[in-house]
């Protein structure tokens, strides 16, 4: 590939980077207080697909060749040419521009183990009612608090669901500390007023009591809470898919 079609590839790439950043598509990739390095680095590579061509322009003016010689000394009018080939390297790129790919869900989740880790602390909650919380918190506090500062009160869980393998309801969110591709389930088990017929990857409301019952992971033997469902309404999904609280 020439120099002319490599600016073009970075041009193109550093533009998905900033169209990604500039909505909310660079959600599906990285954490949210990530997104000014990628409109950093989508500004950087458009200005080195830019000084590649000024370069090359200010270049090709200094040599101006009248024509091209080729191994045996004779003048050839036409220069060889890149394969015409190699610009199927930016048709990635298009479909990174114009595709966006869905974010992690039930089939990932049930073929991962349960990513919980014990919280450092159990803030104050607030007096809601009912009180919102992340999958991520209420687990936490389920498990590793044994649901003392959740006894009483009613919490409100927004997840997606998932099915274990006997049919087990989950409400899931995939937990990252960078980007999608270190992502990893949370899990709340449900029973209670659960909804006749479950469809996986369906995001739902949760309203419900903390109850003591737990399970094990069967991917990784890990602790599952449950949340006794009092309520659950279908919403539609977040913007921002994957829960950050997991390391905060």
């Amino acid at each position: 590939m020439n120099r002319q079609a490599q600016s073009a590839v970075l041009f193109l790439l550093g533009a998905s980077l900033l169209h990604a950043g500039t909505t909310d598509l660079y959600l599906r990739y990285v954490k949210q207080g990530l997104r000014p390095l990628v409109l950093a680095a989508g500004a950087v590579l458009i200005a080195a697909a830019v000084a590649t061509v000024w370069y090359e322009r200010k270049r090709a003016r200094r040599e101006q060749p009248a024509d091209h010689q080729d191994s045996h000394g004779h003048h050839d009018p036409h220069p060889h040419l890149e394969p015409r080939v190699a610009w199927l390297l930016v048709l990635p790129l298009f479909a990174l521009i114009l595709v966006a790919p869905p974010a992690l869900g039930s089939y990932s989740a049930t073929r991962t183990g349960t990513a919980l880790q014990e919280p450092l602390a159990y803030p104050a909650l607030p007096a809601a009612d009912p009180l919102p919380l992340s999958v991520v918190d209420y687990a936490g506090r389920a498990v590793y608090d044994h649901g003392r500062t959740l006894q009483g009160r009613r919490v409100q869980l927004t997840g997606f669901l998932a099915l274990d393998h006997d049919g087990t309801p989950y409400l899931v969110r995939m937990a990252l500390n960078c980007c999608a591709a270190d992502a990893q389930p949370v899990k709340v088990a449900l029973t209670g007023q659960v909804p006749p017929v479950l469809q996986p990857d369906t995001w739902l409301r949760i309203t419900g009591t903390y109850t003591a019952r737990r399970a094990e992971d069967p991917v990784n033997g890990g602790p599952i809470p449950f949340i006794e469902v009092t309520e659950a309404k279908p919403v539609t999904a977040p913007k921002d898919p994957y829960d950050e609280s997991w390391n905060n």
